[in-house]
């Protein structure tokens, strides 16, 4: 697969850092007395523990828009209590434009208790609950109340770490899940990475726990599928406006718009 090896080779130089405090959801994990803390990856990735350069404020200052396609093939990671990092490639997001937008938290230009990490500066993290269990975790962007959603990662670096995790949020016994099952779902995002309630509000370019690292294998504007978001029921106008961008042909994406991706190949 040589566009993985490529970005493999180039994630190698990259460098990371920082210590992490303890959150309850990753607390749980099982860790073996003297066994080896390094992250466990998939047999077709094997990333370099190295300083990353993590992404600046300057990047997370542009436009809802800019910055939901300016995500595409940047790197999430996530360091856990017990050390592991996790890394993911993200292939998909969702754009909220504040006040004018009906499907944003923030219409309307209302700021309240929950959605106050909408008001605050570029990169703050905003995770809020859906259905009282699961988290989904969005970017502030410019813009008063303007934010914008991850959906779905593509696994690079501590994949069992994942599996554990997902399996820890999940209430019934079921299969193993495959790699491009871990994260392809806003709420699948969350409980791979150990991500809750208590990262709302924490700042992306000073967190110890949780950071942006440049992708180096950035799509081109031919790669990016723009269609309308998930699941935000009568929004009117709003519900059809292509607000949702995801990576062309990436298998790790949650909702594949095929009649769009027909339309660009056309």
């Amino acid at each position: 697969m040589p566009r993985k090896r490529k970005l493999l080779a180039q994630l190698s130089a990259l460098q990371n850092t920082s210590s992490f405090p303890q959150i309850c959801a990753a607390e749980q994990l099982n860790t073996t007395p003297g066994a080896d803390p390094s992250p466990k990856s998939s047999k077709y990735f094997m990333i370099e523990k190295q300083k990353s350069t993590q992404l600046q404020e300057d990047f997370f200052n542009q436009p809802c828009v800019s910055l939901a396609k300016s995500f595409l093939g940047q790197i999430l990671v996530r360091k856990l209590p017990d050390g592991r990092e996790l890394w993911g490639r993200i292939v998909e997001t969702e754009a909220y434009l504040g006040g004018e937008d009906e499907a944003s938290h923030s219409k309307g230009g209302k700021q309240t208790q929950r959605n106050t990490a909408m008001f605050m500066k570029p990169g703050t993290l905003y995770v809020y609950q859906i259905y009282g269990i699961y988290f989904c975790i969005n970017v502030s962007s410019q813009g008063e109340g303007a934010a914008v959603l991850l959906r779905s990662l593509e696994p690079l670096q501590g994949l069992d770490a994942m599996r554990e995790l997902r399996g820890a949020s999940r209430k019934a016994p079921t299969r193993l899940l495959k790699d491009w099952q871990l994260c392809n779902g806003p709420s699948k995002l969350c409980q791979a990475f150990g991500i809750d309630k208590a990262f709302d509000q924490r700042d992306l370019t000073q967190d110890p726990a949780i950071w942006m690292v440049p992708g180096q294998d950035l799509p081109g504007e031919q790669d990016v599928v723009a269609t309308t978001r998930i699941g935000i029921g009568n929004r009117g106008e709003w519900a059809q406006k292509p607000l949702r961008f995801y990576l062309r042909g990436n298998r790790f994406v949650s909702v594949v718009d095929k009649k769009m991706e027909r339309e660009m190949a056309a």
